[in-house]
Parts: structure tokens; C-alpha cells; sequence
């Protein structure tokens, strides 16, 4: 079980553990940021500052060997920043946007 310490109390990430991904950074101050699954290059930005997204709205399309692959957002909020710009190539857990 994968385990994230939130406000001094620790819990499972078990939504994100199911999936096979990496617990969220939950540190005080840490911008909600949206991250690059995988290695690829942004195709497409779907979102741009200012604009309110749903829990699971795609934000970032990337593309990797020849395959499109939407990044979703983790959480409901307004995309206070993007991080990326189209073109560009991103690493996984790399930041694409910031979503507050």
C-alpha cells in the first residue's frame, strides 16, 4: 500500500494505488499540480488559464509513439497555470498544470 502524511495523520492513496500511480505530493503549500503520466510530448492543451475543470476533464493531450493519451484532472478547481506549451517534450511526473 502506497501511504501519503496529510496534516500530521497518514492514509492510504488507494484510489491512486489501484492504478498503479504514484501518491500526490500532500505537503502544506505544494501547488495542486497536474503531472505527465508518461514520457511523450504535449500535443495539445485543452485548457487555458482561468478556466473551471471536473475531477477526470482532460487538460493535456500527449502524445507518445504515435498514441494520443489524455491527461485528466485529478481534482475540480480553476487552472491558475500551464506549465507546458504544445511541442514541447515533458518526462513523467513532469508538471503541466496548476489547478487550485
Amino acid at each position: 500500500m502506497l501511504f501519503v502524511q496529510s496534516g500530521g495523520a497518514l492514509h492510504v492513496d488507494a484510489a491512486r494505488y489501484r492504478c498503479g500511480l504514484k501518491p500526490r505530493a500532500q505537503e502544506a503549500g505544494a501547488l495542486p499540480e497536474v503531472e505527465a503520466h508518461i514520457t511523450g510530448t504535449v500535443w495539445k492543451i485543452e485548457v487555458e488559464v482561468g478556466d473551471t475543470v471536473e475531477e477526470g476533464d482532460p487538460v493535456v493531450i500527449l502524445e507518445s509513439m504515435k498514441m494520443e493519451m489524455p491527461v485528466e484532472a485529478e481534482d475540480s478547481g480553476v487552472v491558475t497555470q500551464v506549465l507546458c506549451s504544445e511541442g514541447q517534450s515533458v518526462s513523467e511526473g513532469d508538471p503541466l498544470v496548476v489547478i487550485e
